[in-house]
């Protein structure tokens, strides 16, 4: 194909769950990435919590404190796409080196520094 689909995708925790269906939803969902998807982007619900918690020192943190996390890894990811320089990739680049076989295309993000 011409096209490439990346997705990011949000996997569930049972520490900081506050939805009952969020397990069955990521397991419905991964046959769907597994035939679908060339480059899934995973992140650990639980570890963003944890970021707001221990870094950011963050009482309560919300929706809009764990998308500012998952905006910032997902800008740091498509950094390479977005401005000119020596070192530009593609997505496709990416899947080439990354991927050892294609049904493993499964990829966790770390973001340094915090």
């Amino acid at each position: 194909p011409d096209r490439i689909m990346c997705t990011y995708s949000v996997c569930p925790s049972p520490k900081v769950s506050d939805t009952v269906v969020e397990p069955y939803n990521a397991t419905l969902s991964v046959h769907q990435l597994v035939e679908n998807a060339d480059e899934v982007m995973c992140l650990d619900n639980e570890a963003l919590y944890d970021i707001c918690f221990r870094t950011l020192k963050l009482t309560t943190p919300t929706y809009g404190d764990l998308n500012h996390l998952v905006c910032a890894a997902m800008s740091g990811i498509t950094t390479c796409l977005r401005f000119p320089g020596q070192l530009n990739s593609d997505l496709r680049k990416l899947a080439v080196n990354l991927i050892p076989f294609p049904r493993l295309h499964f990829f966790m993000i770390g973001f340094a520094p915090l």
